[in-house]
């Protein structure tokens, strides 16, 4: 996954990829560590066009501010630039794979 490194880089990447999944993190989150290969082994087996990124919380808070993140883990998937699916703290990799899934389909297939 891409590392964001700020909000004009972020407000690119949307803009240019039809579907973008964000991974809201911070260094102290244990969950996001375990959780992260997972979400990126889901997307590069079942969803190869969605363009994965991590923001840092801690090193870009203004981003994490804007899009009213305040809990690591957070994924925020993004088609055609609007925010379609959010899910926050504990959720299962099947549970994400569904709802992408959906809209997935619509745009790609």
């Amino acid at each position: 996954m891409h590392i964001i490194s700020s909000i004009e880089e972020f407000s690119t990447v949307i803009e240019e990829n039809g579907a973008v999944l964000a991974y809201f993190t911070t260094e102290a989150c244990s969950v996001c560590k375990v959780l992260k290969p997972k979400v990126a082994q889901m997307l590069s087996e079942s969803f190869p066009q969605i363009k994965a990124v991590t923001i840092q919380c801690d090193q870009l808070p203004e981003l994490a501010a804007q899009f009213r993140i305040f809990t690591a883990p957070t994924i925020v998937v993004f088609f055609e630039g609007r925010e379609t699916i959010r899910k926050s703290r504990s959720f299962g990799i099947d549970e994400l794979k569904a709802e992408i899934q959906r809209s997935y389909s619509l745009l790609f297939e």
